[in-house]
């Protein structure tokens, strides 16, 4: 077989149709929104090679994110596409060396005998055949390499396509699981919260039996007490669809996998260095599998140009027939052909120049998709940088916000102890703390999905395909 492909590729000349270049992409020297100390990217910075999800630190996010390759459905779907793909270029490697078909028959036959209209009966023949037969296309315009081009570029993206949906499938189930844990929080401050009211009520009913607090008091105490046990109780939705959404994330069904609440979390940020905007070329994989497609697109060219050309067959048949079946595989049965065939097609009503014309369409809109996603790849990346630094300065104003406001309530329950502010004042501080609370641990669930959403953006750190 070796030596056939040589002899085919001795005889082929080089192949038409343009060779590929990769086209040039968007990018920029360094993203605007890198802020002062970080540094570029090299192998060995935070985040690991491909389990970026172990920077968070926690074990139970580990365990999840890891049986996505084993569970989840979507992914095995995008793995069979992958494996089709990888088989398409055997399929079109196998134009390059020739077909071999045996065929094997024995065929009874009767013919007439004797005048028209007569009744003599006709003689019943037997045939016997047995052959082998060869057609080799010789590859002189380069087509058939052409295809094998294609179908390799399609391959590598295909795979580039399967990291990707691994890729999203890891970010989506994180994202998720940092929302569960953050209601889980909520969760606890609501139940804090709740206590807190409840000792209010206490205290107000207290003063109301001593007579020097207004009946309407205990009222609107008991009625912030169920507004937030109320507000508690409302967390469980969510947090059981999120729970559902992991489960179908690792391909569990939703009853098999319960997590157990966690309400003193704690989420480690750590700090990623996004590098250089030209490394997104290398290190996300939606972006390489556009670029594959380029690649592939660029080689139909070549195939659709080839059909301007002659194709040139080798055909060759050997073998034996005969009707005796003693004589059968003797020398004087066998039959033999060997010769080339040169075919060219004179007239298509302009379908070759069109289908031209539709491949060279083709590359460019691969062009342009592939420009499209490395541009929108830079937009992410500093997107989530951007989020990422706002973020971190509202997080610190919040934390003052939620001191202040815990200050303010102490100040005012003593005041109302002393009989000198309303009730009422009492349930704006508390109803102001509880705010700035859940506020703190909304902008901690946005810095979680902004890190998880950065890390998505860059590739899942600096694994390659």
């Amino acid at each position: 077989m070796k030596r056939l492909l040589l002899i085919n590729l001795l005889l082929t000349g080089c192949a038409v149709g343009p060779d590929y270049e990769r086209p040039a992409a968007p990018s920029s020297p360094a993203f605007r929104e890198v802020p002062a100390g970080w540094k570029e990217a090299q192998p060995r910075d935070e985040i690991a090679r491909g389990t970026w999800w172990e920077i968070f630190g926690d074990a139970e996010l580990n365990a999840l994110v890891e049986r996505i390759d084993g569970g989840n459905f979507t992914l095995a779907a995008a793995a069979a596409r992958q494996r089709a793909a990888v088989a398409a270029v055997a399929i079109s490697r196998s134009g390059l060396f020739p077909s071999v078909d045996a065929d094997l028959s024995v065929t009874r036959s009767r013919s007439p005998t004797g005048a028209i209209g007569g009744t003599t009966a006709g003689r019943v023949l037997t045939n016997r055949s047995v052959s082998l037969s060869a057609s080799w296309e010789i590859d002189l315009w380069g087509r058939v390499r052409r295809e094998v081009e294609a179908a390799g570029a399609e391959a590598e993206a295909s795979a580039g396509e399967l990291a990707s949906a691994r890729l999203s499938l890891q970010a989506e189930l994180a994202t998720s699981y940092f929302q569960l844990r953050l209601l889980d929080v909520q969760k606890q401050i609501l139940d804090e919260t709740v206590s807190a009211f409840r000792r209010s009520l206490e205290l107000t009913e207290n003063r109301y039996r001593a007579g020097v607090a207004a009946r309407a008091d205990v009222v609107a105490a008991d009625a912030q007490v169920k507004s937030a046990a109320a507000q508690a109780l409302d967390l469980g939705v969510q947090r059981a669809q999120l729970e559902h959404s992991i489960a179908i994330l690792t391909g569990e069904p939703p009853a098999e996998l319960a997590i157990a609440p966690r309400p003193a979390y704690s989420a480690a940020l750590p700090a990623i260095p996004p590098g250089l905007p030209s490394e997104l070329l290398e290190r996300r994989p939606d972006v390489a599998a556009a670029e594959r497609r380029v690649a592939a697109a660029n080689a139909r060219i070549g195939v659709a140009k080839s059909a301007y050309f002659p194709q040139l067959l080798l055909n060759a048949t050997f073998g034996y027939r005969s009707a005796d079946a003693a004589t059968w595989l003797s020398a004087p049965s066998r039959f033999w052909s060997l010769g080339p065939a040169l075919a060219q097609s004179v007239f298509d009503a302009g379908l070759r120049r069109a289908q031209g014309e539709q491949a060279v369409a083709d590359y460019d809109a691969t062009v342009a998709d592939y420009r499209q996603t490395t541009l929108s790849a830079i937009a992410e990346v500093e997107d989530n940088l951007a989020a990422l630094r706002i973020l971190g300065e509202e997080a610190a104003l919040q934390e003052e916000a939620v001191r202040a406001a815990q200050e303010t309530l102490n100040l005012t329950l003593n005041q109302y102890k002393a009989g000198t502010v309303s009730f009422l004042n009492v349930v704006q501080v508390q109803t102001a703390l509880l705010n700035e609370q859940r506020a703190a641990v909304n902008i901690l669930n946005r810095r979680l999905a902004a890190t998880v959403a950065l890390v998505r953006a860059l590739g899942g750190g600096w694994q390659g395909l």
